[in-house]
């Protein structure tokens, strides 16, 4: 079989239409600036900032980062420079830039925090949606609370779908007991679109010292290990929702790509793989192209929810 010449990449996601669906995860590629020396931005569907607060955030104590088997533990604990500094200080440089895309992930305690955030950033010019981020298991209150409690989270969206000047996409938790619930509780508070997964609550011992080898204690697993469980909780929220998926959770190759879309991902994120190479969400891009012509795969939108299970 002869490969296809030029395959489309395109998708439109919450009505934001990406080149391709390779976006840089939140928390793995700073503010994107930070690459742009050795990454082509305007290569990529688009990318996710470190999650803003509406003030700076000093995160957890070192040890914050382990290297797993097949994958990473982190406890950053949403360590930023706060939505003013984020405005004054990094957007004007990435909207300033043709054809990238910017997702600002938000964070917060409380309600009022997340709406205090919104608020600000909806001054800023250039940012596509907001990824609201109800599941970070590395701080001490707020977060997983709202992203693990089905009233808390309906709760949350709809107050903060009234503060937002832009699309919300609201990041889910894996530590719950039905993906699929809480998927359809934020598409009924009125999310536009969700994503998921973030990471799964772990831990490492070190056995030599007989001490925990992140400072918080627990922290979050990401990386391959998780890509079979995410990959399924991806296929259950699709199956619970009308409104688009951003899937993620272990993704390296064009094939897990391809999984992530037929499992009911319109577009996914891309995280650890940058820690151990930070080319690999414009590498993912190529080689996507390449996988597409050789699959004779000529609109890879067409892919999203097409699993055969009969």
């Amino acid at each position: 079989m002869t490969p296809i010449g030029h395959p489309d990449l395109s998708v439109s996601f919450a009505g934001i239409e990406l080149k391709n669906p390779i976006i840089a995860a939140s928390g793995t590629f700073g503010y994107g600036v930070e690459f742009e020396d050795i990454v082509h931005l305007d290569r990529l569907g688009g990318l996710v900032v470190k999650g803003l607060s509406k003030e700076p955030m000093t995160g957890n104590p070192p040890p914050r980062l382990y290297e797993t088997a097949a994958g990473m533990l982190n406890a950053i604990g949403l360590q930023n420079i706060g939505a003013p500094a984020f405005l004054a200080e990094k957007l004007p440089a990435l909207s300033g830039k043709k054809n990238v895309v910017v997702f600002a992930n938000v964070f917060g305690y409380t309600r009022a925090d997340y709406e205090q955030t919104i608020e600000i950033l909806n001054e800023g010019e250039g940012i596509a949606a907001y990824e609201i981020n109800v599941s970070c298991p590395n701080t001490s209150h707020g977060g997983i609370q709202f992203g693990s409690d089905p009233l808390l989270l309906d709760e949350l969206v709809r107050k903060v779908k009234r503060a937002a000047q832009r699309p919300i996409i609201v990041k889910l938790s894996p530590n719950v007991t039905s993906i699929a619930q809480m998927a359809h509780v934020a598409e009924e508070a009125g999310a536009d679109a969700i994503s998921l997964v973030n990471t799964f609550l772990a831990m490492a011992i070190d056995p030599e010292t007989r001490r925990p080898r992140i400072a918080n204690v627990t922290a979050g697993l990401s990386g391959p290990a998780i890509k079979p469980i995410a990959l399924r909780m991806v296929y259950d929220a699709a199956h619970a929702v009308k409104i688009p998926v951003l899937g993620m959770g272990g993704i390296t190759t064009p094939s897990d790509v391809v999984e992530f879309m037929l499992a009911g991902a319109t577009a996914v994120e891309v995280g650890t793989a940058s820690y151990f190479d930070p080319l690999a969400t414009e590498k993912l891009v190529e080689e996507l192209i390449v996988y597409c012509r050789e699959h004779r795969i000529e609109r890879l939108g067409d892919l999203t929810g097409g699993l055969l299970t009969d």
